[in-house]
């Protein structure tokens, strides 16, 4: 069993990115500038910004975080989204989610102008990936590939199971791992919550990526010896070893299906690290302009 290092992987990616923003700044004067808006207090999308706003630090970009309280009108935010599509200083942005109930999180998302949509949401980025045109394409799963990637797993002809279809993990990276691509080719089977006898469709996987946010739910019975199991899981669950009072807790018992894996990931430290620095990969990519000029 080899453990997918996502730490030490984006870290390697991070170093590529600072390389390319000093010479661009070299060339041009300029580095590539990331902004966010963050609704609210949520404890876990504050952590997630503070690590992107850190993120930027390393790889030298310029990084600007707009806030606003959980009572904004969904007017009020329109109203930003604009003004940051507008802004030439700024190559991408994202719209920290979730956002309140009362604001329509897709009316958000569609209003960003898909040149500087960053985390790949709006239609027009998730329907070019989905014929393999190019494009910004969501963190995690552009994350997940490319561990793949970097790890040298062989995923052509191999049956995959992806746990979960969300519009942000499960739906994009089945996409992606069918298309004919490297990582790719492999033929995929999406389960979910209404999927039937789940454990026959797991035990036939070469490939397993866990994006439920179930913790613990799938275990050594549900995995075949040699199977690549990529956990997205981040729940957090309480915890009296932690100063914080909870820990993260995947989708994947690791204790029982690490033995029959060829590769899997941890949790923390493999999948978060990498949704991180896609999106600063995704903000290279925008301020060199080589996707959409």
């Amino acid at each position: 069993m080899q453990l997918i290092d996502g730490k030490k992987i984006a870290a390697e990616i991070k170093a590529e990115i600072a390389g390319e923003v000093k010479e661009i700044y070299l060339s041009k004067g300029k580095q590539p500038h990331l902004a966010a808006i963050l609704v609210g207090h949520d404890g876990g999308s504050e952590t997630y910004v503070a690590g992107k706003v850190k993120d930027c630090e390393d790889c030298g970009f310029k990084s600007t975080l707009v806030r606003f309280e959980e009572n904004v009108t969904e007017e009020t935010l329109l109203s930003e989204v604009r003004k940051l599509n507008e802004d030439a200083d700024v190559d991408g942005f994202i719209v920290q989610l979730p956002l309140p109930r009362h604001i329509n999180e897709h009316k958000i998302l569609q209003e960003i102008d898909y040149r500087k949509d960053v985390d790949g949401f709006h239609p027009v980025n998730v329907g070019r990936m989905a014929i393999g045109l190019p494009c910004f394409i969501s963190a995690t799963p552009f994350g997940i590939v490319e561990l793949l990637n970097r790890y040298n797993i062989e995923t052509a002809g191999k049956h995959c199971v992806v746990l979960g279809r969300s519009n942000i993990v499960g739906k994009p990276v089945a996409s992606l791992l069918m298309q004919k691509n490297n990582p790719g080719d492999c033929t995929v089977t999406v389960c979910h919550s209404r999927t039937k006898d789940i454990k026959k469709y797991c035990l036939d996987a070469d490939i397993i990526i866990a994006a439920l946010g179930a913790p613990g739910f799938l275990n050594g019975d549900m995995v075949k010896d040699g199977a690549v199991v990529i956990d997205v899981g981040t729940t957090r669950v309480p915890s009296t070893e932690t100063k914080s009072g909870f820990r993260l807790k995947g989708d994947v018992d690791f204790e029982s299906v690490a033995p029959k894996c060829s590769f899997i990931t941890p949790v923390p430290g493999g999948v978060g690290p990498m949704t991180r620095v896609a999106l600063m990969k995704n903000t290279l990519l925008a301020g060199k302009k080589v996707i959409y000029g």
